[in-house]
C-alpha cells in the first residue's frame, strides 16, 4: 500500500470498513469535519504529512479479558 497524503484519501480509507451511505447527510458531515481536521493539522506542521497504513502495528484485543468469549 502506498502512503496517503490527500485528506480525502485518508478519510476514505479509514471510513471504508463502516460502509457508510455516501448520500447520507451524516456521512457528508463526517467527511467535512475530518477533512477540516486533517487540513488544519497539515497546515501547522512544517513537513508534508503522509499516512502509511501498511506500517500500522496490529491491534490485538484480549476478548476474554473483557468477557466477550
Amino acid at each position: 500500500m502506498d502512503a496517503l497524503n490527500r485528506p480525502q484519501a485518508i478519510i476514505d480509507f479509514c471510513l471504508a470498513p463502516l460502509a457508510l451511505n455516501p448520500d447520507a447527510e451524516a456521512t457528508r458531515e463526517v467527511h467535512r469535519r475530518l477533512e477540516h481536521v486533517i487540513k488544519t493539522f497539515q497546515a501547522k506542521v512544517p513537513q508534508p504529512v503522509t499516512v502509511d497504513f501498511s506500517k500500522m502495528p496490529s491491534l490485538v484485543i484480549n476478548e476474554a479479558a473483557h468477557g466477550y468469549e
